[in-house]
């Protein structure tokens, strides 16, 4: 049997071949196209997602969000999501994922512009890019005074500021005890992180009383023969006598000459402090007869410490005091803040008697 082979002529059987080839190029051009398109599509959503502006603040103000030490990615969601401020919560989330945030939370105080994008916002807070705030404290009694003060400021809580500074092996460690502690504090404005802990907040505080008591500042001290601690204990006496820091000199000047003079201090502040009464408007003669080494007319010297957290105008006072030779002083009749000042007891009992008179017009007895 013959077999019969048929061929197409060789000019169709090129021409099939192109036909074929182009059809594979156009194929492909048309893959490309498609992924091209897919690409950009892609891109331009991603572009959005993470550079278009996705905070959207109230009246274009900045919102501040504050992140708790110990919060989760689940909590960082819910506390920007009662600020309201994020325009796709979702391309958040996943811009977040991406750059791996859930894993790396920082604690802080966030302030958040108007307009920004997703990738700039996880940046802030992945980093940690927190705003500082300015941290405030003055008129102050004591150490727990001051706790609830700074824990209404910072994250740290009340009761583990004021437990640390209860706390005789640490306080020592920093050169002070619990009656001497008040020195520590120098009351102004400071600027702080609002996760700061109750430690950061006290050594921040040690760090600004060493700054402040420079060489030439205990030379100070030295020459009215008191360390900084006992002039920050007379500061605080200054500061309960007077409000007026143009008289603070003067004042702290008088017991610098008792002390000199081994007078008693007879300081009637003190003797509040000893009842820790501050009700008390009017000093009198059983308020005198207390037992406590706070209790000036009994025991000589200065007190065991502080009797409130004395203002800087007070501890400059007295590394300033005046040189007189008061020894005495009594507030005005006329309850302006001020008081009259005495060389010898006779001319300080007339002015006693003029404001206890003026008391008495009141009817201030206690």
């Amino acid at each position: 049997m013959v077999k019969i082979e048929t061929k197409l002529p060789k000019e169709k059987k090129s021409k099939a071949h192109k036909q074929k080839k182009n059809k594979v190029r156009l194929t492909v051009w048309l893959v490309i196209g498609i992924l091209m398109v897919f690409g950009m599509a892609f891109g331009y959503w991603l572009f959005r997602t993470v550079m278009s502006p996705n905070v959207v603040t109230p009246d274009s103000q900045e919102v501040v969000i504050y992140i708790p030490t110990g919060s989760t990615f689940n909590d960082v969601q819910s506390i920007l999501s009662e600020a309201n401020i994020l325009v796709s919560p979702k391309s958040f989330n996943w811009v977040a994922k991406k750059k791996d945030y859930p894993g790396n939370i920082r604690p802080g105080r966030y302030v958040i512009g108007n307009g920004i994008n997703n990738n700039r916002l996880v940046n802030m807070l992945r980093g940690g890019l927190q705003s500082p705030i300015n941290v405030t404290f003055n008129n102050l009694r004591d150490v727990d005074q001051l706790a609830g003060r700074i824990a209404k400021q910072i994250e740290a809580d009340s009761a583990s500021i004021a437990n640390l500074l209860h706390n005789e092996e640490y306080i020592g460690q920093l050169g002070f005890n619990s009656r001497t502690i008040p020195a520590l504090f120098l009351p102004d404005t400071y600027e702080f992180y609002w996760n700061t802990d109750a430690e950061g907040f006290v050594y921040r505080m040690f760090q600004e009383y060493n700054k402040f008591w420079t060489d030439e500042r205990r030379q100070q001290a030295t020459g009215k023969g008191l360390t900084p601690i006992q002039v920050s204990t007379l500061a605080s006496i200054v500061n309960k006598e007077t409000n007026m820091s143009d008289e603070m000199p003067r004042v702290a000047g008088v017991y610098l000459n008792r002390l000199k003079n081994n007078w008693l201090l007879q300081a009637d502040p003190t003797l509040v402090f000893a009842w820790n009464d501050y009700s008390i408007r009017r000093v009198l003669e059983y308020h005198k007869q207390i037992e406590s080494p706070y209790n000036t007319y009994k025991y000589p010297g200065l007190p065991p410490g502080p009797i409130c957290i004395p203002s800087i105008a007070a501890v400059k006072a007295v590394l300033n005091a005046e040189d007189h030779h008061y020894f005495y002083f009594c507030a005005k009749e006329d309850f302006s803040g001020y008081h009259n000042f005495a060389k010898t007891l006779t001319e300080h009992n007339r002015n006693a008697v003029k404001y206890q008179q003026a008391l008495n017009q009141r009817g201030i007895m206690k």
